[in-house]
């Protein structure tokens, strides 16, 4: 097994998922078997419980975990079906050793973060190797080298590269070669800082990946690699791309980032074939037209918010040889200025999950302006269920119909809480999570869409359609597609005189991949496409 470990410095948000996912996507093209981790320093158990304003999107495993945003790249840029086994925070190690510190499982020694905690995570790590066997597990280390609250985890890397031996495991860090306008010129001195900080702890890096926005020259690289104790061929620039964030493995290839890993390592694999990720990444550059697609949110101003689902209309778009042009609307503004503001002239409208009330009734204006205008639409999770509320007033005539979420004294609940979610307290880890199978009906667009009659799409909600109102809305046109195989739950629903009208409880925007978007995202596309011809 072999192991390559992603650090960063300087500052945050620099890249370093993407930097690793496109490590992996280059060694897989390679032949190489690929797994990846990421190691977070940050003391929540999980980021389920976190603001998007905070950490962006949770992206949802199979299995349920909520983990970080970095895991969706992992799972676009590789073959890679991760599991909660494969993100580690510092509140799940902290709270496993002080369980069994309870237990009495230290007997009696005094516990410290060396050896007890960094013993944990090594562990870990040891136990994805054998769990899933893999050639190379690709293992990023959150935050910024420095944080206090990283120092136990790049320790326990120390430790572990001494154990597995320094053949068979590579630091690649990730820095920033920031460049002075003032003075002209690219400035190393914040990375040979960073450097100095790692190698206090013991840790050298063999590759140095250079975020920058110019060229590294000749002797900005031998200045680096001279500074830095790097061989100056293992110097990369990662320059900002140009168009979409596919093009990263391309760039680093040509760098020879893979050459450099595969040769220190001692990987004996053919270079990499990337002729179809090249050509995925053309379609996206340089598409043959263009569709403009409505994104309704609350956290609208957040990149990072909706990360999937931007990811997952692109990869849909491109199937249609097509580009996006993404109108990202706040729900509160949709609420103050009206639809026909906001809206008219985009060819298809998607409303995303969420939590809370804040924006919702802007949401519900534009579900209803979708039904009526004969817009595609496509609800996701909380999408589903404004699309329900908004049908329920304004075609069945419920008034004040609304979630419990929103309304506890609604005298319409057409949307409400999982009857297994009634005792529950405690809010990280608690709700419907993970893989579940969908029965879908015939002669409905989502067994048109999907081409089958039961999937399993990765879930996360609380609330759910009320069964006491199937009745009453479907005898006004509204369907029903797709259920839990008892048929206690409804999965999918979409409209009887719409031409494309589609929302789904569940999330498969955490299922779609470059060279295969998702069904539901590429029938969306393809329904937008018809309408603004």
């Amino acid at each position: 097994m072999k192991y390559i470990f992603v650090t960063g410095g300087v500052v945050s948000s620099l890249g370093k998922g993407l930097a690793g996912a496109s490590l992996g996507t280059l060694l897989e093209h390679r032949g190489v078997r690929v797994n990846m981790m990421k190691l977070d320093p940050y003391l929540n158990v999980d980021p389920g419980t976190m603001n998007p304003f905070q950490h962006g999107e949770v992206y949802v495993l199979t299995d349920g975990a909520e983990t970080d945003l970095d895991l969706g790249h992992y799972e676009r840029f590789t073959k890679c079906v991760l599991s909660r086994a494969n993100n580690i925070t510092s509140g799940q190690v902290y709270e496993s050793v002080l369980a069994k510190e309870r237990r009495g499982d230290y007997l009696g020694k005094t516990v410290q973060v060396i050896p007890h905690v960094t013993e944990e995570i090594k562990s870990r790590i040891r136990k994805l190797a054998q769990e899933q066997p893999a050639d190379v597990i690709i293992a990023e280390i959150g935050g910024t080298t420095g944080d206090i609250e990283g120092l136990p985890f790049l320790e326990a890397i120390r430790q572990f590269i001494l154990e597995v031996g320094s053949q068979n495991a590579i630091i690649m860090h990730v820095t920033l070669v920031p460049f002075i306008k003032a003075a002209g010129e690219l400035k190393t001195k914040p990375t040979q800082q960073s450097i100095a900080k790692l190698r206090e702890i013991g840790l050298q890096p063999q590759v140095l990946v250079c975020r920058t926005e110019r060229p590294l020259d000749k002797e900005v690289r031998e200045k680096l690699s001279m500074f830095c104790n790097v061989p100056v061929e293992a110097v990369i620039e990662a320059r900002d791309v140009d168009h979409t964030i596919y093009e990263l493995p391309l760039m680093l290839q040509a760098e020879h980032l893979d050459d450099i890993v595969c040769k220190h390592l001692g990987l004996a694999v053919p270079p990499a074939e990337m002729a179809s990720w090249k050509k995925y990444v053309q379609r996206v550059v340089s598409p043959k037209k263009r569709v403009k697609i409505a994104v309704v949110g609350k956290y609208i101003e957040l990149q990072d918010a909706y990360k999937s689902i931007y990811e997952s209309l692109t990869h849909a778009a491109a199937a249609h040889d097509c580009g996006i042009d993404l109108v990202l609307v706040d729900a509160e503004e949709l609420e103050k200025q009206g639809p026909e503001k906001l809206l008219t002239g985009v060819a298809g409208i998607v409303v995303p999950g969420g939590f809370g009330d804040r924006g919702i009734e802007g949401k519900i204006v534009a579900a209803g302006f979708a039904r009526t205008e004969k817009v595609p639409y496509l609800g996701l999770c909380l999408g589903m269920q404004i699309a329900t509320i908004e049908f329920a007033r304004n075609v069945c005539g419920l008034e004040r119909a609304n979630s419990t979420e929103f309304d506890r004294e609604t005298p319409h609940p057409v949307i409400n809480l999982l009857e297994d979610q009634r005792e529950v307290t405690n809010k990280g880890a608690s709700m419907r999570l993970g893989l579940w199978p969908t029965k879908i009906s015939e002669g409905t667009h989502a067994h048109q869409v999907y081409g089958a009659l039961q999937v399993v799409e990765r879930h996360r909600h609380r609330y759910e359609f009320n069964m006491k109102y199937r009745e009453m809305l479907t005898s006004r046109g509204f369907v029903i597609s797709g259920t839990s195989p008892d048929e206690t739950l409804v999965e999918l629903i979409e409209l009887r005189d719409h031409p494309w009208f589609l929302a789904c409880q569940f999330h498969p925007e955490f299922q779609s991949k470059p060279n295969r978007p998702h069904p539901l995202f590429k029938g969306f596309l393809g329904a937008s496409l018809a309408h603004e011809s």
